[in-house]
């Protein structure tokens, strides 16, 4: 999907995912969930390979 498709299912400027991409805008839980929704993903699913890589300690 491209950003300009995504932007479309958030009623958002193209800009305001690409900040995303380029590290300019941080996504906070709240849009994760509303970014999984749209793209029809479950937290879950998107999480479960992100945990097992987590580090013990920052």
């Amino acid at each position: 999907m491209s950003q300009a498709d995504l932007a479309a299912k958030l009623r958002k400027p193209p800009s305001f995912v690409g900040k995303y991409e380029l590290g300019e805008r941080r996504l906070d839980v709240i849009e994760l969930l509303v970014i999984l929704r749209e793209l029809d993903a479950d937290f879950e699913s998107f999480w479960a390979p992100a945990a097992i890589t987590l580090p013990d300690r920052l």
